[in-house]
């Protein structure tokens, strides 16, 4: 088995996208490197048990989520997350070719506990074939009082509010607010490599799915 990684499509001039046999080709429904990266490193984790013949690529196209700059609950990250998948996975439908699609987003979830408002930062996968799809999420961390009041009473997008936080700029794409609130012991990339491994979990474990008699279809394709 062995992998090829690669991302830059411009918006609506996708290149041709060739999955011949000897070949798995995972599309990502964005060009930002700790997404790209995230799916990168969970498909080296899991590429043995996915497909353990043939080579891997990776490639990252950038399109809309469909949602707000900064999901504040979990059913717009899953929504976000869906979208971006389906947005490429359409894509492949015109002419192109792929075998998953996966979409990935950050974002918050807004929970009261106790009669106390408590806002944790998630990172949420979506992965598909094109026949069927699953969502997998990354752990939680707690979101400084002074982010979530700026992103979510204010409306402040989290790049900027994190930015602020910290005292520096482009935190985004490099360890992301989960860096920062964990003392880059856990960064945004990590965050997404969680999430896309336990999206991919019903197409690399099968055989235990299908034990429940889920029915993914992907090895007909």
């Amino acid at each position: 088995m062995s992998f090829r990684f690669a991302c830059g499509y411009n918006r609506g001039r996708p290149r041709k996208m060739n999955s011949p046999a000897n070949k798995i080709l995972v599309v990502v429904g964005s060009t930002r490197k700790p997404k790209v990266g995230a799916v990168r490193d969970a498909v080296a984790s899991f590429g043995p048990l996915l497909a353990p013949e043939k080579e891997i690529e990776v490639i990252g196209m950038e399109v809309e989520s469909g949602v707000s700059h900064t999901p504040t609950s979990r059913e717009e990250l899953m929504q976000g997350a869906r979208q971006r998948a389906e947005a490429v996975a359409r894509i492949a439908q015109n002419g192109q070719s792929g075998d998953f699609f996966v979409g990935v987003e950050g974002g918050l979830d807004v929970i009261h506990e106790n009669g106390q408002r408590r806002v944790f930062l998630e990172s949420w996968a979506y992965v598909s074939n094109g026949t069927a799809g699953f969502f997998g999420r990354s752990g939680s961390i707690e979101v400084a009082e002074a982010v979530a009041e700026e992103v979510v009473d204010r409306g402040v997008e989290l790049s900027v509010a994190i930015d602020r936080f910290a005292g520096e700029v482009g935190i985004r794409d490099a360890q992301g607010a989960w860096g920062v609130l964990s003392g880059n012991l856990v960064t945004r990339q990590d965050s997404f490599r969680i999430a896309v491994i336990a999206a991919f979990a019903p197409f690399y474990n099968a055989k235990m799915y299908h034990r429940t008699s889920v029915k993914i279809g992907w090895a007909a394709k």
